[in-house]
């Protein structure tokens, strides 16, 4: 499978009559936006704000995070399953808009969407910083069940992702990277000499509310499987939980999947990178037991000598991701850890919930318990009325003038367990 990704650079955006890309500026029309949102019947009301780095602007709650891309050579769709017919996608041609991203705002649905802050102290803990906002503010109807409300903000950025998308038609990108995975045997062959190294790739799914879709389908549903890793970057995942802010894996950190990422950078230099196999975060025991089974054995099938391994929350997820690790060392592959930590904000707590004597090589991306001050900022996006109640916050941490003291873990991928930050820990 091979896929080519034509990098647009977006430096600025703004409003405009017409949706159009001019000399790496955005223009987005808004009221075309907001007419296109509102036709979900499930919200009463949208507006399109936008934020640029370096602003005193902040965001919250945010619910998830997109970049706008647009296949425009190929079969499907980008998002198949969800925006267009389910079609495998991953080779051909896909464009995206660099530097720019579409951010969902809205009421909380639970209590763990975060913060994005344009400029100051917690603006370096989150990447969405650096990048142009066009943020899309939703109202629900009253009386929405939780669920239905949160699969109309996952159904409102994704619409407005792929509406900014078509102004990539007529584009040439800035850059180019290409992608190439070859069928299995081909690929063990390629490179002989060099290790085989795959990705252990683990999906939130436990419970409502805690939600990833594989070509569309609920990964609750799915059991371990082998794929192509170009897929992921024409959308074949999307994000649609409400797991922690600081290790949510919004739909942009899918489509920028740094493991991936720095797997193909290393690709027949210093490793032969054979896949992905995704897995999924369980609920009941005999689950989680099933699935660690079926994922070792893919690894060993494979023939894999290496592979990473990432999680998607903490708690109970690091029982999923400790039986994988388990499981697939002793069938004889070895297993790099990468993932974040709680140890409380006295530092006295177990990092994490679970561990195994095998689990002797991991990568920390940082302590969310971390308490740093949020300043008040010039204008908010959304509303702060939930800063309280939302995780990493505590009653009476916000102040009047609108600064609030809380855990890193409230910023939207400050400790993401995939590595895409700043962060990490250092042993002693």
């Amino acid at each position: 499978m091979k896929l080519e990704l034509g990098k647009i650079h977006i430096h600025d955006v703004k409003f405009g009559e017409k949706t159009e890309i001019r000399s790496g500026v955005l223009y987005v029309n808004a009221d075309e936006l907001r007419e296109l949102v509102l036709r979900d019947d499930r919200l009463i009301d949208c507006h399109v704000e936008l934020a640029h780095p370096g602003e005193s602007v902040r965001i919250t709650p945010v619910k998830d995070v997109i970049e706008p891309r647009l296949k425009v050579e190929g079969p499907g769709v980008v998002f198949p399953g969800v925006m267009g017919k389910v079609t495998e996608v991953g080779h051909g041609k896909t464009y995206c808009m660099d530097g720019l991203c579409v951010v969902t705002v809205g009421k909380i649905v639970g209590f763990q969407e975060g913060v994005i802050d344009m400029s100051g102290p917690a603006a370096e803990y989150c990447p969405f910083s650096k990048t142009q906002n066009v943020c899309v503010v939703i109202e629900p109807k009253e009386g929405l069940e939780t669920h239905v409300y949160e699969s109309a903000g996952r159904m409102a950025g994704l619409s407005a992702a792929t509406y900014l998308a078509k102004a990539l038609k007529d584009q040439t990108p800035d850059e180019t990277e290409v992608f190439e995975t070859k069928p299995l045997l081909e690929q063990a062959a390629q490179y002989p000499d060099l290790p085989r190294v795959g990705y252990i790739h683990m999906l939130q799914s436990q419970g409502l509310l805690h939600d990833t879709y594989y070509y569309g389908v609920d990964a609750k549903q799915i059991v371990p499987t082998i794929m192509y890793p170009e897929e992921i970057f024409d959308g074949a995942i999307i994000s649609g939980n409400c797991v922690a802010p600081c290790d949510k894996v919004t739909t942009y950190h899918h489509l920028h999947n740094p493991v991936i990422e720095d797997l193909f950078r290393q690709h027949g230099k210093t490793v032969n990178f054979m896949g992905v196999i995704l897995t999924n975060e369980n609920v009941f025991l005999m689950d989680k037991e099933r699935h660690s089974d079926m994922t070792s054995k893919l690894c060993e099938y494979l023939g894999l000598e290496g592979v990473l391994l990432t999680e998607e929350g903490y708690g109970n997820p690091d029982t999923d991701l400790m039986m994988n690790c388990k499981k697939t060392t002793q069938r004889g592959t070895k297993v790099v850890i990468i993932t974040d930590e709680f140890p409380g904000r006295d530092g006295k707590s177990y990092s994490l919930a679970d561990v195994c004597k095998e689990a002797d090589t991991m990568i920390s991306c940082g302590n969310g318990n971390v308490v740093i001050h949020f300043p008040a900022m010039d204008r908010l996006i959304g509303t702060q009325d939930f800063i309280e109640m939302q995780i990493g916050g505590w009653v009476g941490c916000k102040n009047e003038d609108g600064s609030f003291d809380a855990e890193i873990q409230i910023i939207i991928a400050s400790t993401i367990a995939n590595g895409f930050n700043k962060l990490c820990a250092r042993g002693y």
